[in-house]
């Protein structure tokens, strides 16, 4: 049985045109090492912090995918899920796809336009660390339509949501386990009310023991800072762009300050 509840963030990929390219990155932003599943399985790679899975890279199987991170919430029931993702107004995009021994895989929409994946995990354990320097600590559902995404992951995951900020200028939730607001889970980013017009993702946070450090080595390596690093209540973060285009979040969390805008 799966250690994530239903709904929880456990696991996130990175789709690449150049798999190379990506162990070179981010084996020296993060100090992963790196082990190729084979060709049986497309080369796809467990990206290891001290031996631990942290994460893993995939080839772009066409021109089509997008160069982009992607996060997987773990499911109970694959099937049942795809079903409710239909029900509540998303799109199965693929699945359920039985993935050898390691687990069932669903790709969707949710009704906002973002990607994401449901895992029932079998062989593959999810994520082994998290929320250190060089692993996984958090993602967030960029959207510019909050009411359908909110009512989406509700009604499929029976999420609750905690309202941050006043809801006009910074308009984010905090989404949890049911009745359980400790228990929280993911973020959702209405887009909109901050003026941006980014398209609709969810995107992935890795800690970083030093966030301006970090985004300096994310320039020498070819990729690029899109946004920050600047410091916010949660940690100092910066949003940043490997070097074949991919975003994601780095944050150092043991920075803390400042004040939540519309709080």
């Amino acid at each position: 049985m799966s250690a994530f509840g239903e709904g929880a963030p456990c696991w996130a990929d990175v789709s690449l045109p150049d798999l190379a390219a990506g162990r070179r990155f981010y084996g020296e932003l993060f100090g992963w090492t790196f082990e190729d599943q084979g060709e049986q399985f497309g080369h796809y790679t467990l990206a290891k912090l001290d031996g631990k899975n942290a994460a893993a890279l995939m080839g772009k199987m066409d021109e089509s995918m997008p160069t982009a991170w992607g996060i997987h919430l773990a499911t109970a029931d694959a099937a049942k899920t795809a079903a409710k993702i239909t029900e509540a107004g998303g799109h199965v995009v693929f699945g359920p796809d039985e993935i050898g021994d390691t687990g069932v895989l669903v790709g969707a929409v949710d009704p906002g336009g973002s990607f994401f994946g449901t895992f029932q995990l079998r062989g593959h354990p999810g994520f082994d660390v998290v929320n250190v320097p060089g692993a996984y600590c958090w993602t967030e559902n960029h959207t510019r339509d909050a009411a359908a995404v909110d009512a989406f992951y509700e009604t499929v995951f029976g999420y609750d949501g905690v309202q941050v900020g006043d809801g006009v200028h910074f308009d984010y939730k905090v989404w949890s386990r049911p009745g359980d607001p400790e228990g929280q889970l993911a973020g959702r980013m209405n887009s909109a009310s901050g003026g941006g017009d980014e398209p609709p993702a969810f995107q992935v946070y890795f800690v970083v023991a030093d966030c301006d450090a970090a985004a300096d080595t994310v320039g020498r390596l070819g990729g690029r800072v899109v946004m920050g690093p600047e410091d916010s209540p949660f940690g100092r973060m910066a949003v940043v762009a490997d070097d074949q285009g991919a975003r994601f979040a780095i944050i150092d969390v043991t920075r803390r300050s400042g004040s939540i805008p519309g709080a």
